[in-house]
């Protein structure tokens, strides 16, 4: 070779190019989380295994895994009848309920604030115009 670039130098080249670095975070368009708004109801599966998670525990005290927890929960699951889980899915439902009643008290907050903060920004706008000299005694 006469003093060039080999292809496998150019090919790595062209690569480390095209490479996108490593993104931090959540995106900046994202809206941030409200920390207020009720959190969703477990499903009739979840409901079952807070209480299937305790009870492998003591069957179990050396097992530390995860997975195997899961497993096993899932497993018991998908064998029970429907009879089984009908206590899972009444305490599912009843969460669902309570769920849909917080989640219509947030929105009603949710509108309040709104209609606040725009009575504020009206507000705002009226004292700018104050400041000109100028008054609407019309409202």
């Amino acid at each position: 070779m006469k003093g060039g670039k080999s292809k496998s130098d150019t090919r790595n080249a062209k690569l480390s190019v095209n490479k996108k670095p490593a993104k931090a975070g959540r995106k900046s368009g994202k809206a941030a989380k409200d920390p207020n708004k009720p959190k969703r109801p477990a499903s009739a599966f979840f409901v079952f295994m807070e209480e299937f998670r305790e009870q492998y525990k003591k069957d179990h005290p050396k097992n530390k895994s995860v997975a195997a927890v899961g497993k096993a929960g899932g497993e018991k699951w998908k064998s029970m009848s429907e009879a089984d889980k009908a206590p899972y899915v009444a305490k599912a439902e009843k969460r669902k309920v309570e769920y849909e009643k917080d989640m219509k008290n947030y929105n009603r907050r949710q509108e309040e604030e709104e209609s606040e903060k725009s009575m504020s920004e009206v507000n705002d706008e009226d004292d700018d115009e104050e400041g000109s000299g100028e008054e609407d005694d019309d409202e």
